[in-house]
C-alpha cells in the first residue's frame, strides 16, 4: 500500500523568543517558510498543502510559494505553550471543512528543520504502514556524553541530581543504550493519533534515523550554521 493525497500542513507562528521573527528569516538563499512550502508542494503524495500560521506575512509568504491558507491559526495556539498536536489537530479538522474531504494521513514539517530531504517522507511514510503503527518521526542520535545517564540537575542547594536511578553503573559509554531525538524533519500519522487520541510520540510512532548533519533551528547559531550546509549543498 502506498499513501496518496496527503495533507501537509506546515506550521509557522509569528512570534519567536530566540530569534525574532524567526521563520520568514533566510536559511540557503530563501526565508525558511518558503523552502517548507516549495519542499510540501513538490511531493507528488500530497493533494493539499497549506500554512497554519497566525502572522498576515508569513500566511503571505506561504501563499507566494504554493501553499493554501485556509484559515488562520487561533491566538491560543500560537503562543510558546501550545502543543504541536493541538495545531496539527486544528489545521486537519479546518483543512477537511474547507477541501470538503476526509484526510487519512497528514505531514508535519516544520520550516525551522530545513535541511529535509524527499527520502525523508518516504522513509517516514514507509515507517507508517508498520502494522499498528500510528505515526512516525525522524530522529536523530543523541551524542553519549548528552545521554540520561550522563545528565544532571541541580537541586534547590545546587546539589546535583542524576536523571537516572544508577548513573554509576551506567557512566560507560560503550555500555550505554542508544538514544534519539526529534529533529523535526517530518512527522506522519494517521487521523486517529491526531484527531482522536490528540497524540505525536504517545501512540505507537516509529522511528526514523537519520544519520546525516541535520539542524533544528531555534538559536541564531543554528540558523547559521543551517544556512552553511544549504549553501554547501547548492554548491556540491
Amino acid at each position: 500500500m502506498s499513501f496518496s493525497d496527503l495533507l501537509a500542513v506546515v506550521p509557522a507562528r509569528g512570534g519567536s523568543q530566540g530569534i525574532p521573527g524567526k521563520n520568514l528569516r533566510h536559511a540557503g538563499g530563501m526565508s525558511l517558510v518558503a523552502r517548507a512550502a516549495e519542499f510540501a508542494t513538490a511531493l507528488p503524495c500530497v493533494g493539499a498543502a497549506v500554512i497554519s500560521s497566525d502572522d498576515p506575512a508569513i500566511i503571505a509568504e506561504a501563499q507566494s510559494h504554493g501553499l493554501d491558507a485556509p484559515f488562520v491559526r487561533p491566538a491560543e495556539l500560537a503562543t510558546g505553550t501550545a502543543l504541536a498536536v493541538d495545531t496539527w489537530r486544528h489545521a486537519w479538522l479546518a483543512c477537511e471543512a474547507h477541501y470538503g474531504r476526509r484526510f487519512d494521513v497528514s505531514l508535519f514539517l516544520e520550516p525551522t528543520s530545513p535541511l529535509r530531504e524527499p527520502d525523508d517522507v518516504a522513509a517516514v511514510l514507509a515507517a507508517l504502514e508498520a502494522p499498528g503503527i500510528l505515526a512516525a518521526t525522524t530522529v536523530s542520535a543523541v551524542p553519549a556524553h548528552f545521554a540520561p545517564p550522563k545528565v544532571f540537575r541541580r537541586d534547590a542547594e545546587g546539589v546535583l541530581v542524576p536523571s537516572v536511578e544508577d548513573p554509576e553503573s551506567m557512566s560507560i559509554r560503550q555500555k550505554l543504550d542508544p538514544y534519539f531525538r526529534r529533529n523535526g524533519l517530518c512527522y506522519a500519522a494517521r487521523r486517529d493519533a491526531i484527531v482522536e487520541l490528540r497524540s505525536i510520540v504517545g501512540t505507537r510512532c516509529a522511528g526514523v534515523v537519520i544519520d546525516r548533519d541535520v539542524v533544528s533551528i531555534d538559536l541564531p547559531d543554528e540558523l547559521a550554521l543551517a544556512d552553511r550546509l544549504l549553501h554547501q549543498e547548492d554548491t556540491a
